[in-house]
């Protein structure tokens, strides 16, 4: 198999904003001081989807609520950062640098306009003082109805619930256990209980909505939780709005009509009266048809692509980003998504909407928890992979002038990651992929106990392979 070209080496940009980060130091990001994840209903906070996150010092929220971001933990990060160091939580990014001639997150996200623009500002400044984040992804509650077989009750409220009538799954990694929550103190705060981090968000909210350049509402399922429709209402009554905002809101888009017209409503309230710059909607679909819902349990695929249609058609100026978290169950029907997607770039494909279309594939890859990864297949699978991220690149043409309906250079090269993530090799491969395969094999087995599946009639091209892993030993 050949090598693909990496489309970004051709862009100078890239190149100048890594040489502007590394002559601070060869651990510079912006996305430390301009980034934030924050999970409300845990407490947790990220500047970064690599590293794990970190608890949010309650103390400190009630003195300063802007350290929802500014926490004493990331603080100590950014002087590691600004005084030549490599932080070791941000190893993925040095892996990558280290072991390829391709630039790493952290170029990427410094590069980005809520980044780059305030390069000076931010190595000008002292490492303790608090800087308001031009992005933000906020979850507000883990209320959600569906249960993906890689999440966690953290982050879905169904999960919360099966965990507690049938305990954790008999994988060796607890990651979905209570013990597990406990140890990484992430038990989440119940939707309808008090939650002093949402308290926080809301005392910091107008200072902060000033200062955004993008702000996205996850979840959980964030139309199931009261603070989005706040958050939508407070941008519809604001007499000043900030125009320049970037607005995205995540949903799996597993509603019914009634709560998909009541979005429908405010999204063309908010535009009509040009209250923000974007209006972006992520919905999140891994793969083709039954093997997608089998992957995202609680999600009807025919359900799911109407409302996509009825949202783009409804709403002529919202952009629709299609997240693609893709795992060891996505490689053998990826193909049919990347043409599916392509369908409705076709249909919907415009000049003047984000990244000059209305829809976009952001397609990522799985790295936790590591038994549902691609890294625990087969080589003989490399070749699905590879094959996908070529299907993209030749899908890349615009058939129209001035109308693009192709795949951009950014989505096809996220593809194409995703086969240097694959090839990459682990340190003591052999032991881990033997336990990952094992509990790959436990996880999927009790999945069909519990939910009623069936791993071999759903995927019987992994058959074989699921076979295999069900006979492993620890």
């Amino acid at each position: 198999m050949g090598k693909i070209t990496d489309i970004s080496k051709d862009n100078n940009v890239f190149t100048e904003t890594k040489e502007k980060l590394d002559s601070i130091g060869p651990g510079m990001c912006l996305a430390k001081w301009t980034q934030v994840t924050l999970q409300l209903q845990t407490g947790h906070n990220h500047s970064c989807h690599h590293p794990r996150t970190h608890k949010i010092n309650t103390k400190e929220i009630a003195r300063n609520p802007s350290a929802l971001h500014n926490t004493q933990y990331k603080k100590l990060r950014r002087r590691e950062m600004l005084t030549g160091k490599r932080p070791e939580e941000c190893d993925y990014c040095w892996n990558v640098e280290d072991n390829s001639d391709r630039f790493s997150d952290r170029t990427f996200k410094s590069n980005e306009s809520w980044s780059k623009p305030h390069f000076d500002e931010i190595v000008n400044a002292d490492w303790r003082e608090d800087i308001n984040p031009r992005y933000v992804e906020v979850a507000f509650s883990n209320a959600c109805n569906f249960k993906c077989s890689y999440c966690g009750p953290p982050y879905s409220s169904t999960w919360m619930n099966e965990i507690k009538q049938h305990g954790a799954y008999p994988t060796t990694d607890k990651f979905n256990g209570m013990e597990g929550m406990i140890q990484e103190n992430k038990v989440p705060i119940l939707h309808k209980d008090p939650n002093p981090y949402v308290d926080a968000f809301w005392k910091w909210w107008p200072e902060l909505y000033r200062d955004l350049h993008t702000f996205r509402i996850t979840g959980g399922e964030p139309m199931l939780a009261k603070d989005t429709w706040k958050v939508l209402d407070y941008i519809i009554d604001e007499p000043n709005p900030n125009k320049d905002l970037n607005f995205a809101i995540n949903s799996n888009l597993g509603l019914g009509d009634d709560m998909i017209d009541k979005l429908i409503g405010k999204i063309n309230k908010i535009e009509d009266e040009d209250r923000v710059n974007e209006f972006i909607i992520f919905t999140s679909v891994d793969t083709w048809g039954e093997q997608a819902e089998y992957i995202r349990n609680g999600l009807e695929f025919n359900r799911i692509w109407d409302n996509m249609n009825k949202i783009l058609e409804k709403c002529p100026r919202v952009n629709l980003t299609i997240m693609s978290t893709y795992n060891a169950l996505s490689v053998p029907n990826y193909h049919k998504l990347i043409e599916g997607v392509y369908g409705l770039k076709e249909k919907y494909g415009s000049s003047d909407r984000y990244w000059n279309s209305a829809v976009f594939l952001d397609s990522s890859y799985l790295r936790f928890p590591t038994h549902q990864t691609v890294q625990i297949l087969p080589d003989k699978w490399n070749k699905n992979i590879f094959q996908q991220a070529q299907l993209a690149d030749f899908l890349g043409v615009p058939l129209f002038e001035n109308r693009f309906v192709g795949y951009s250079d950014i989505e096809i090269q996220k593809i194409k990651r995703i086969w240097d993530w694959k090839i990459a090799e682990w340190p003591n491969k052999e032991q881990q992929v033997k336990e990952h395969r094992y509990n790959f094999g436990k996880m999927f087995q009790e999945h069909d106990k519990r939910r009623g599946t069936d791993f071999r009639k759903v995927f019987p091209e992994l058959a074989d392979f699921y076979n295999d892993c069900l006979e492993i030993k620890l």
